[in-house]
């Protein structure tokens, strides 16, 4: 009879196991926390000797700057110099700066104009420019010697514009430059890897110039090669702006770390790190594909805000290659006792281990996402994990269904469905939620669409008919034409009409067929509806879109005005601005047409109908126009024939004395058929005929002294030469003028001549002024 136990009377009968496993984890505990203790000892001593080494450099820079800070802390003093000396003190302080420091190969200043003597002009004079440069002296060493650069002398003025000179100007401190290249001798094969120290000298508040040193930067690379804490490590120097400055490969000098390394560079964010001087560590694949820890340490020199850094990069291999080998013996101990112990306890477990290893493979394919029937597990040990392997069975069985199902909704087919476990099936209600979102939003996304395809296709529309109609602006004909026909062809119509409304006669008011296309050709009908006559006639009235369909083939009592063609839709919209009615379009096809494009006709309409209204203004100002232009000529050449009588009359005036009655005739007569004012020479009115008082409906009284500016509404070019128009009036000239006067809420427009009169004595007394008034040839 076979003996079942439950589970806990096993883990009690096999509580070896739990001897075995807890002896392993020991030895392995053991195993790597040592491992891991030497590796942390690792990172502390190289983290401990890169910022020894990081504070042996700055030492270095330290002195330095101290050495240039007490140069420019000596240049202050230059008052307590004689000013006639002080170039010469100055320069001879450099010049023994430089040859007590050997590690400076070069030591220079510069000056603000005027600021510690006043010879700037003395010296620009000297050397024949109107420039004032600054003062600035470059002493360096070359083959052994100190040199003096006269060009800096001389070329002085152009520092201004140098980081050198601006940086520690701005900011007030001391600034080190960023490595670069240089030859004292001018040959680029001298060229030295260097960096300037900078000092800004101030007195009191007063910024007065700069005081710098060069370094050569290859002395450092004998510092870190020293830089050894573990063997085959690799030490290197770097500026603020990551520039190689010392590296056991000469060919990085020079080059910057984003240059050589860009992936690093940018994943670990070296260049930010190094440029802000913070501690940056990490562990990277190295160019020979071992792997390295490396490690930056900040290098703060003085007060100028741009640090150094100083980095390490350590061999983990060779740094746990003890550990390693530690590690490896413990394992090897570890495995031979858990052997031992395995091969003791081996029989007495299987009776445990086999079900739970059917289970944990179970598990390890459902975790890696694998689901099917081959997954079912055969378990007959009466107990608990029989119970176990029946309840996974059952939820593998769940989750085929379940895959299925969601395969389906990933296929498209949200009508698809599943059978929940239990009330409690959490993961069967979330697929089903799912699969309704998922329905829901497919919805949407299909209205969104459609709703977008409509709002381009409208768009795309508003935009074409905004180029139609900027076109043939000037032939009403031509733009009636190209705006059925692009009505018809981007509605996909079949055919269309405009009709424009015809008021010339206010009692017959009618709409013209002024363009027609069907089938994509134009049609030149000629049909005339009344207001309210057939569907035309009654859009026209009501102002309201018609849309009509599913039109009986014998339905003849509606009338289209496109004739005997009967579509299945037809679509009549106003074209009116601001209810006022233009025209109407027509639009029939054998396809319905969907309120969108109903809508997007009525926006176009509005469009069309005003650019129709100022087509047909346009028109009819040139009509009037040309009307006016005729009328202007005729007025022109009545304009010349009274300028001759009046050159007659001139010329008649020696005989004055005995035609005064003939003249007084004329001036009856011309006072009768013209209109005639008299002015004075400062152009007040002292005389004016009762054809005048009369079409102005005022008295004598009022009209006599009024000037002749008033009440008349000048163009701005009438303005401009007013005055000049009485000058030559003053000097003999008769002038014709186109007027516009303004009285009483009345406007007139005349076309005046002025002529000058003349005493017994020949001199201009007085200026006759005849005018005609044209205000209603201009109307018409």
């Amino acid at each position: 009879m076979k003996i079942k136990l439950k589970i806990r009377h096993k883990i009690l009968l096999f509580i070896l196991l739990t001897t075995v496993l807890i002896y392993a984890f020991a030895i392995g505990f053991i195993s790597i926390k040592s491992k891991q203790m030497a590796f942390d000892d690792a990172i502390k001593i190289s983290d401990n000797y890169v910022k020894g080494a990081a504070n042996d450099v700055r030492v270095y820079f330290e002195s330095y700057l101290t050495t240039v800070q007490d140069l420019g802390n000596t240049f202050k003093v230059y008052q307590d110099i004689k000013e006639e000396n002080r170039r010469d003190v100055i320069s001879k302080i450099m010049i023994r700066s430089l040859q007590a420091n050997p590690d400076f190969l070069a030591i220079w200043s510069t000056w603000e104009p005027s600021s510690i003597d006043n010879l700037d002009h003395l010296y620009a004079n000297e050397k024949g420019s109107s420039i004032i440069g600054n003062f600035g002296h470059l002493y360096y060493k070359l083959n052994g010697e100190i040199k003096f650069d006269e060009s800096v002398e001389s070329n002085a003025v152009s520092v201004y514009s140098g980081d050198y000179y601006q940086k520690p100007k701005e900011s007030k401190r001391e600034v080190i430059l960023d490595p670069y290249f240089y030859s004292y001798s001018k040959n680029k094969e001298n060229e030295i890897h260097e960096t300037s120290i900078v000092v800004p000298i101030i007195s009191d508040s007063r910024f007065l110039g700069v005081i710098g040193v060069d370094i050569q930067l290859s002395q450092f690379q004998e510092i870190i090669e020293n830089v050894k804490p573990f063997e085959n490590s690799i030490a290197f120097l770097m500026s603020n702006n990551g520039v190689y400055v010392a590296n056991p490969n000469p060919e990085f000098i020079g080059k910057t770390v984003i240059e050589l390394f860009p992936e690093e560079s940018k994943e670990q964010g070296v260049m930010e790190h190094i440029a802000d001087g913070e501690f940056l560590s990490y562990t990277v694949i190295g160019l020979d594909g071992s792997m390295y820890y490396v490690v930056y340490a900040p290098i703060e020199i003085g007060n100028t805000g741009t640090p150094w850094s100083i980095g390490i990069a350590v061999p983990i291999g060779k740094v746990m290659s003890k550990a390693s080998k530690n590690f490896k013996i413990s394992l090897l101990v570890g495995i031979i006792g858990l052997l031992i112990l395995s091969f003791i306890i081996y029989t007495i477990s299987n009776n445990i281990t086999i079900p739970i290893l059917k289970i944990t493979e179970f598990l390890k394919n459902l975790s890696k996402g694998h689901i099917g029937t081959e997954m079912f597990v055969k378990i007959k040990s009466g107990d608990e994990l029989e119970v176990m392997g029946e309840a996974l069975n059952k939820s593998i069985t769940g989750l085929i269904e379940k895959t299925e199902f969601a395969r389906d909704i990933g296929n498209g087919n949200f009508e698809t469905s599943v059978e929940l476990l239990s009330e409690e099936d959490i993961l069967g209600e979330s697929l089903i939620e799912m699969r309704d979102k998922l329905k829901k939003a497919q919805e949407e996304e299909n209205i969104r669409k459609t709703e977008d395809e409509k709002r381009k296709w409208a768009n795309e529309g508003l935009a074409l008919f905004g180029d139609v109609l900027r076109k043939n602006t000037e032939n009403l004909k031509e733009l009636a034409f190209d705006i059925i026909i692009n009505t018809v062809n981007y509605l996909k119509a079949n055919q269309g009409g405009l009709f424009l409304k015809n008021e010339d006669d206010q009692n017959d008011i009618y709409y013209d067929l002024i363009a027609t296309y069907a089938f994509d050709r134009k049609k030149f009908n000629e049909k005339r509806i009344h207001h309210g006559e057939g569907l035309v006639g009654t859009c026209a009235i009501e102002k309201e879109t018609i849309y009509i369909t599913d039109i009986p083939q014998d339905y003849i009592a509606i009338t289209s005005g496109l004739g005997g063609a009967t579509p299945n839709s037809i679509l009549i919209v106003p074209l009116k601005i601001e209810e006022v009615i233009l025209g109407v379009l027509e639009i029939a096809s054998f396809n319905t047409f969907e309120p969108y494009q109903i809508e997007f006709v009525e926006k176009i309409a509005q469009n069309i109908a005003s650019t129709l209204s100022s087509v047909k203004v346009s028109e009819h100002t040139s009509q009037l126009l040309e009307k006016t232009q005729q009328q202007a000529e005729e007025m022109a050449a009545q304009e010349e024939e009274m300028r001759q009588n009046m050159e007659e009359l001139q010329a008649t005036q020696e005989e004055a004395a005995r035609k005064t009655s003939e003249m007084e005739s004329f001036i009856n007569a011309l006072n009768s058929t013209s209109f005639v004012a008299e002015y004075d020479l400062n152009g007040k009115i002292t005389f004016v005929n009762d054809a005048y008082l009369n079409l102005f409906g005022i008295s004598q009284k009022e009209a006599i002294g009024t000037h002749h500016s008033e009440n008349v509404d000048f163009t701005e070019e009438q303005k401009r030469r007013y005055q000049q128009f009485w000058k030559d009036l003053k000097s003999g000239m008769v002038k014709k003028e186109k007027t516009k006067v303004s009285i009483k809420n009345n406007a007139f427009l005349f076309m005046e001549s002025y002529t000058p009169i003349y005493n017994e004595d020949g001199e201009i007394y007085k200026i006759l002024k005849i005018a005609n008034d044209i205000s209603e040839y201009i109307e018409k």
